[in-house]
């Protein structure tokens, strides 16, 4: 039987490559995300596996009627991926935007809520499922500047742990993905579109490639039923965890 996996953010990063990576395997995908074109574009490249779902996460609405309406075709969900997350600046908290703080909690949190909400319940129901959230290593992980950002993947590793435990006699299954330095358009947002500062973030360093953790979400959702990894923790080999550091090429 051809499983369904949901997955949001699905117009660029680690979202688009695991769509694409799922769709390869023989999933049906569907794929949620703000901008129409890529979307389309998605369709176009992957064909009558993907389902392309326009959708602000941060409208708890929008969510409860694009999931109570999905096609025949593609129902039940048996994969919600949340992966749908941004951060935005690189200022202290004495100096960092109100809007972009409001922006990081509506989509880090309040959106993989409102997603998990709306989908989680028929899982339970079926007695089957699995919610992967795509949190961060910097979840547990202080660093300077990272204010709002690294709290709200602290927040989804946490949410994680207790929507295991109410879960407890259930077979559906929960797990915190948590990469470290991913080079995707990730710092390009939280650069403001500046392509010269996002770009000097991965300069003659080894950081992951979204393709990367596309199979390692593949590998976490088609182990069996009885296993269930809560946390996995992917990082460059270069990557020091102790500082948040790599180390350069050669």
């Amino acid at each position: 039987m051809v499983k369904i996996a949901c997955i949001t953010g699905v117009t660029s990063g680690i979202g688009k490559a695991t769509a694409a990576y799922f769709v390869k395997e023989g999933w049906k995908v569907i794929g949620a995300g703000r901008r129409a074109e890529r979307l389309q574009e998605l369709a176009r490249t992957l064909g009558t596996n993907f389902f392309p779902l326009q959708l602000d996460i941060r409208d708890q609405e929008a969510v409860n009627r694009a999931f109570a309406s999905l096609p025949q075709a593609f129902t039940p969900v048996d994969l919600l991926v949340n992966n749908a997350g941004l951060a935005l600046g690189m200022e202290t908290a004495w100096e960092a935007s109100l809007e972009d703080w409001d922006t990081m909690v509506d989509t880090n949190i309040k959106g993989l809520l409102y997603c998990t909400r709306a989908l989680l319940p028929d899982m339970v129901k079926r007695n089957h499922g699995h919610i992967i959230n795509v949190g961060s290593v910097v979840g547990a992980m202080p660093y300077a500047k990272g204010n709002v950002y690294s709290a709200s993947k602290g927040f989804v590793e946490m949410f994680s742990a207790n929507l295991k435990c109410d879960l407890f006699g259930s077979k559906v299954r929960v797990t915190n993905f948590e990469p470290g330095m991913l080079e995707s358009e990730f710092s390009l947002a939280r650069f403001r579109g500046d392509g010269e500062r996002a770009a000097a973030v991965y300069k003659n360093i080894d950081a992951l490639a979204p393709e990367d953790l596309s199979q390692t979400i593949y590998y976490v959702a088609n182990l069996p039923e009885h296993i269930n990894v809560l946390r996995i923790q992917v990082v460059p080999t270069s990557m020091d965890l102790g500082g948040i550091k790599m180390a350069p090429k050669g």
